[in-house]
């Protein structure tokens, strides 16, 4: 029985099954088959830090088979090849995929085509020759992208960044850096954002620009790898842009106006975050639940005390209004409405309140919820690190103050 109301279209529910019966059949046994492979640190990640080339191999495999059943690409606009499905349909999906699957986010994120490492509404604004040499393989899976927005000096306020694009007579050259690039150091393409018109861009009235570059292009370089939580690698990456020549087809979007276009992405971003937040808390606290009834402490099981139900009780009251929070966020960007208030409301509420049932259900299990075994020491990561992405919860907290100051109080 459902805890919602009312019911969500049969065509987004019947996806999620879909979805569901996918990660079942081909995700699940993977993680399974190559257990080995994905919990130990010595062979997840190479010499250089990036994915190891079994990883890669095993991502590119989920991708592929997922764009095959037609799961990967299925949001993205049907003008691109895509399913067109949107974004109550994207939140629902990965909520369900995250519930399932929990904390292992090595493979899970290359289920459904994620907007920074793949194919999305981003691409809409590609060239017709971008569409030919770059949306094939990303629809596929044969390749992925990365998404070059932050810098060393701009992060929270990405206005700031200082990459150039200067002109010269076959299109601009690119120079500057990238840092907390996903997939950098893995992509095949990468949508490079660099100031264009450097009167605009310091009046923040424009002037940035996006650009399609492959990866192996002639000054490109992962200068790094940026690692986490003390790991021997990891999935971000510090780009390094020397000189690398681009021609007009490499343009996203309108010339001078990019910037408008890496805020949507953000804002699929947080769409995605908070489907996955309330996923993972989800899985996290069904976990803690079933150990508190068949743990035993002084003669009774640990569901039985207060200082182990109660909280459980809290987490599940945050998780069922985070959830309806993003419901409601993703509905009202199918009917149009910008939901600026609303999607940084669910967004920042999401990872908190899916932080907190993680660490919760990691505390309710004792020592063993420290265990790579028991996997939530992995959602804790997850979850820790997306209370900083896509708009930490203090630069959302700024948004939605000044939304209501500017006179948006319907709640």
């Amino acid at each position: 029985m459902s805890a919602i109301a009312f019911e969500l279209p049969a065509d987004v529910l019947a996806v999620r099954d879909a979805v569901l019966g996918f990660v079942r059949a081909e995700v699940l046994p993977r993680m399974q088959r190559h257990a080995d492979l994905l919990s130990d640190a010595r062979k997840l990640y190479g010499d250089d830090g990036a994915y190891s080339e079994p990883v890669e191999h095993l991502i590119k495999e989920i991708r592929m088979a997922s764009a095959q059943a037609g799961f990967y690409g299925m949001c993205v606009p049907t003008e691109l090849g895509g399913g067109g499905l949107g974004h109550l349909a994207y939140y629902t999906a990965w909520e369900a995929i995250y519930r399932t699957v929990g904390g292992n986010g090595v493979i899970t994120p290359w289920v459904i085509a994620h907007w920074a490492i793949g194919p999305s509404r981003l691409l809409e604004q590609v060239t017709p020759e971008a569409r030919e040499r770059v949306l094939k393989g990303l629809m596929t899976g044969e390749t992925s992208m990365c998404f070059g927005l932050s810098e060393p000096g701009a992060g929270s306020d990405a206005s700031m960044i200082r990459t150039k694009a200067e002109r010269t007579d076959r299109g601009w050259r690119i120079s500057g850096r990238k840092l907390w690039t996903s997939n950098g150091p893995n992509a095949d393409w990468c949508i490079v954002f660099a100031i264009t018109d450097p009167e605009r861009a310091a009046k923040k009235k424009g002037g940035i620009s996006g650009f399609m570059v492959p990866t192996d292009a002639p000054g490109f370089e992962v200068e790094s790898v940026v690692k986490l939580y003390g790991a021997p690698g990891g999935h971000e990456g510090a780009l390094r842009l020397d000189q690398i020549d681009v021609e007009p087809w490499q343009l996203v979007g309108t010339l001078h106006e990019g910037f408008k276009l890496a805020l949507y992405g953000v804002s699929l971003g947080r769409v995605y975050n908070s489907a996955r937040a309330v996923g993972q808390g989800r899985w996290a606290l069904e976990k803690a639940l079933d150990y508190a009834k068949q743990r035993e402490a002084f003669g009774q099981t640990i569901s039985h005390y207060q200082g182990v139900a109660f909280p459980l009780a809290d987490c599940a009251t945050e998780l069922h209004a985070a959830h309806l929070l993003g419901l409601n966020a993703a509905m009202l960007l199918d009917q149009g409405s910008p939901a600026i208030k609303e999607l940084s409301m669910a967004k920042s509420y999401s990872v908190q309140v899916g932080l907190r049932a993680v660490d919760r259900a990691m505390q309710t299990h004792g020592g063993m919820g420290l265990t790579n075994e028991v996997g939530l020491v992995h959602a804790w990561h997850d979850l820790r690190t997306v209370n900083i992405a896509d708009g930490t919860n203090e630069i959302l907290a700024r948004t939605i103050s000044q939304r209501l100051l500017a006179g948006d109080t319907e709640l």
